[in-house]
């Protein structure tokens, strides 16, 4: 334990020195760090934007993802840092043969050359995590195995912990940061990076894909090899092909660019209006182009989720897009953001009103879907909303998929390609099924509230009964409201008073028959001339009230 505390605090300092060196000084401040920050050290002169990518390059594999994926992050930074992050490479230096070996008789159970026919110690490729060798089962099929680096998780494991630190100091001094909700985005990238080291999450991934495109001859998912795979060790079929972006190789085979593209649209559009579960890292890396242009995809490892809810988010943006209504995109983009900071909702539309000016009128073809995505990204930057990470996820991977369309088909429009999916969400949501499901689902929680109410609202008059309660509230957005519940309670006055002059007068008629009998006629008669009375004066004082206000 103690060797572990030395080795967070030499993390520490290790961060504050690196920072200090690139000139990065006001993230020392607002972290807290500079307690230490080296004494005395050199500052960059470089642009803060390009000292950032250096200190993560620096720092390691924890730092360059997270800049990796806060450089997909228009919603929080300037174009100046998306640019320069975009840059980084998760590249590292080869693992020696002698620890590969190691490490697959650790996991497997034996050497290489028996768990496997054959198995190539020169790796395919390397990178921060782990690498990746080519090897032969027993049986003849080719499969690429991937073997974690040693030591990788314990390292991470380190820096995420420092990372949630580092956050929640920087929440605490620094508003923006709080506003970002700069935690909720560093606990989200652990949980993403710490299922990436379990390498049983990717190939569970791999399963669904396989499940979801069973039958689908145009897209090809690796198959997984449980009895040579574990949390360090990944087996999966080779895929082999072009590579997606090797123009002149696709064009030597004679493969339609053309229809690679259309085989591409049609599974993403049923990974994310169907399945709901889509492959969050399409760069050109992860696909291959095999005969018939059928598209092999391979790293599992980043996925994204669109659940029913975020489907009907995404339909309410689309129409109101579409119907230039600034008002419900203004509501959709809230829908779909996790932001903590408070919304100046005049501003927010005056933002949409501009971004919807500037794109009246075109048709879907015309529009730079890039450009449209990135003009929307900057509005809710200039707003501090931030997106859920799902959506995030799902822009980038739409942004890949247009610069990879373009890159194949000069003529392609993703909001082309797409429109007809986007139109049938969105005309899906106002289905009668679509509605008889959501009345239903309304229904059953008006009718758990119901039933919860009384013994909440008892909760909250013992709680009130104990502590007693002091309420201040200032707010002219209340005061019609307010008008509404005192004329529903003047009501209500004068209606119980009424109630209980009548009950008052019927009970004792009936009581002493004898003495009150004969007076309950004129009784009855005072009493709903009092109520009257009194419903008056409450009208009166209401109304002269609302006059002086």
């Amino acid at each position: 334990m103690a060797a572990a505390v030395g080795t967070r605090l030499e993390r520490y300092r290790e961060i504050a020195s690196v920072l200090s060196r690139h000139g990065l000084s006001f993230i020392i401040g607002a972290t807290g760090l500079d307690r230490f920050e080296p004494a005395a050290q050199e500052q960059a002169r470089a642009s803060n934007p390009e000292n950032l990518r250096r200190a993560l390059e620096e720092l390691g594999p924890t730092f360059v993802k997270l800049g990796q994926v806060l450089s997909t992050r228009s919603d929080i930074l300037p174009p100046a840092y998306l640019t320069e992050l975009a840059k980084l490479q998760d590249r590292a230096p080869v693992v020696p043969a002698a620890v590969i070996k190691r490490l697959i008789v650790e996991e497997l159970g034996d050497q290489p050359d028996k768990v496997f026919a054959s198995f190539q110690l020169k790796p395919l490729a390397s990178a921060s995590i782990g690498q990746a060798h080519l090897a032969t089962l027993h049986d003849g099929t080719e499969v690429v195995v991937k073997v974690q680096r040693p030591d990788i998780a314990t390292n991470i494991a380190i820096d995420l912990e420092i990372l949630h630190t580092l956050a929640v100091r920087a929440s605490r001094q620094w508003k923006l940061a709080a506003d970002y909700n700069i935690t909720g985005i560093t606990d989200e990238f652990a949980r993403t990076l710490r299922e990436e080291l379990d390498y049983t999450h990717e190939g569970r991934n791999a399963e669904t894909f396989a499940a979801n495109f069973a039958g689908d001859e145009t897209i090809h998912i690796p198959r997984v090899f449980w009895d040579t795979s574990t949390t360090r060790v990944l087996t999966l079929e080779r895929i082999t092909g072009i590579k997606v972006d090797d123009l002149a190789a696709l064009d030597a085979a004679g493969i339609d660019r053309a229809t690679i593209v259309t085989n591409a649209v049609d599974a993403i559009a049923q990974m994310v209006f169907v399945d709901g579960v889509f492959h969050a890292d399409p760069h050109p890396g992860n696909l291959f182009v095999e005969p018939n242009a059928r598209i092999g995809l391979i790293d599992f490892g980043m996925v994204g989720q669109i659940d029913e809810t975020l489907r009907g988010q995404l339909a309410d943006l689309f129409m109101a897009l579409s119907r230039h209504d600034p008002d419900r995109m203004a509501s959709a983009l809230i829908a779909l953001s996790s932001s903590k900071a408070s919304i100046d909702q005049e501003s927010l539309r005056a933002d949409l009103v501009g971004f919807i000016d500037i794109y009246r009128g075109k048709g879907l073809g015309e529009v730079d879907m890039a450009a449209l995505i990135n003009k929307l990204l900057a509005v809710l930057r200039h707003n501090r909303l931030q997106l859920q990470p799902s959506i995030v996820m799902l822009l980038r991977m739409l942004l890949m998929v247009e610069g990879m369309g373009v890159l194949l088909d000069p003529s392609f429009s993703l909001g082309d390609a797409l429109r007809p999916y986007a139109t049938k969400l969105a005309l899906s949501k106002f289905s009668p099924a679509a509605i008889a499901k959501r009345l239903a689902a309304a229904g059953l929680e008006a009718a758990e509230l119901g039933i919860e109410l009384p013994d909440k609202i008892r909760k909250v008059f013992d709680v009130i009964d104990r502590n007693g309660i002091e309420v201040h509230l200032r707010a002219t957005e209340l005061d019609p409201l307010v008008a509404r519940v005192e004329k529903v309670g003047n009501r209500v006055v004068a209606g119980v008073i009424a109630a209980a002059f009548i009950r008052g007068i019927g009970e004792l008629a009936v009581s002493d028959s004898k003495r009150f009998g004969h007076w309950s006629g004129p009784l009855m008669g005072i009493g709903l001339g009092a109520s009257g009375a009194l419903s008056a004066y409450i009208a009166l004082t209401s109304l002269r009230r609302r006059r002086h206000n």
